[in-house]
């Protein structure tokens, strides 16, 4: 890894819908986006860490904790149609102009999900490494199987399971090993992020977190949820 450099971004926009100022709301006696920035500081793996906002108030607690913010997210971006990795690139390319810099790696870290803890980023990365991948994506094992007893409903009113196989699944157990994504790491080499429009690729990798690290924020019962947690840690 020597002198290779890797950048952080952490995804923030003002106008959550689920929990109101989400970004910023105290959990844990911090704003929540500060819990991620703490954490991406703690791996030691960074050359920076850029926040891309479009809310004034989330850039300057973010600054206040220790991260860098140069640019505003444009409007566009901030919208509630504007995809993730849209707006990851963007942060990505508006870096390497600021920085006047080329990154081998780009590590995105969600702000909603900030029970990951910093050996998850550091073991993610080095798994990335290790195989190789083109990039990489968190999960949790599900609770819930696609092959079990996860369903759809058809244009004709039909119940079916989501994935069925050629012989019956009596036990979830017995069933494909399935995964929730967690939103909670990301990780691409340079060219895959700037060339790719998808997230799922032939060396996408995954690494697997366990449940009580992998509870994205995006209700008010997902944030009493993970403010009890954080505090059982404590504990």
């Amino acid at each position: 890894m020597e002198n290779k450099k890797i950048l952080c971004t952490i995804c923030a926009r003002g106008g959550s819908k689920g929990v109101k100022n989400k970004n910023i709301k105290s959990i844990n006696n911090k704003p929540l986006i500060a819990h991620t920035i703490e954490q991406s500081k703690q791996s030691n793996l960074f050359d920076h860490i850029v926040i891309s906002t479009d809310c004034d108030d989330i850039a300057n607690i973010a600054k206040k904790y220790g991260a860098e913010v140069f640019f505003k997210r444009d409007e566009e971006m901030a919208s509630d149609t504007a995809g993730k990795l849209d707006v990851i690139k963007d942060a990505f390319i508006k870096s390497e102009e600021y920085y006047d810099e080329k990154y081998d790696y780009l590590i995105d870290l969600d702000a909603t999900a900030p029970l990951r803890n910093v050996d998850d980023i550091i073991n993610s990365f080095k798994q990335f490494l290790e195989n190789n991948n083109d990039n990489l994506i968190t999960a949790m094992p599900s609770r819930r199987s696609p092959y079990f007893n996860l369903v759809e409903v058809d244009k004709g009113g039909k119940v079916n399971l989501s994935k069925e196989l050629n012989t019956t699944v009596d036990r979830r157990q017995d069933a494909p090993k399935s995964y929730d994504m967690n939103a909670s790491i990301y990780i691409w080499k340079r060219d895959i992020i700037l060339n790719e429009k998808t997230l799922f690729l032939e060396k996408t990798g995954l690494y697997v977190m366990p449940e009580n690290r992998s509870i994205d924020i995006d209700t008010e019962l997902d944030y009493k949820f993970v403010e009890f947690l954080m505090r059982e840690n404590n504990a």
